[in-house]
């Protein structure tokens, strides 16, 4: 390749890399600073499946071999699949053992939803019935 496609290349390879490392710590800090655990996972899930994206795109950009492209597309699939699985599971888990929310939080689906064995709200017998 010329010089100018080279300086090009390590230019994407750099914003990329930025990008990705700007998510990644947007995340650490999400985990951290969040207020539960529904708003930690979804920090977590969401800055580190981005900012991997950045970070693979970054080595496709700076190597520029096929088989680091291969390998990153194949990796990028099977993180956008997996994360959002786990996440998914992982929030599920905390609802089953009743993982407390934070006060502020504005609407819980679950609850509204929730039958009265769910709530321990179950319906008493009325005498006479």
């Amino acid at each position: 390749m010329s010089n100018a496609l080279l300086i090009i290349a390590d230019l994407l390879a750099l914003i990329c890399m930025a990008i990705g490392l700007f998510f990644m710590l947007v995340g650490a800090i999400g985990t951290v600073r969040m207020p539960d655990a529904y708003n930690r996972l979804h920090a977590a899930t969401k800055c580190s499946t981005l900012g991997l994206l950045g970070l693979l795109l970054a080595a496709v950009f700076h190597l520029g071999d096929v088989g680091v492209l291969v390998r990153a597309v194949l990796t990028m699939l099977f993180v956008f699949v997996s994360n959002p699985v786990g996440a998914h599971l992982l929030a599920k888990a905390a609802l089953a053992v009743k993982t407390p929310q934070w006060d502020g939080t504005l609407s819980d689906e679950h609850a509204e939803h929730a039958t009265p064995a769910d709530t321990g709200n179950a319906p008493q017998a009325h005498p006479g019935e």
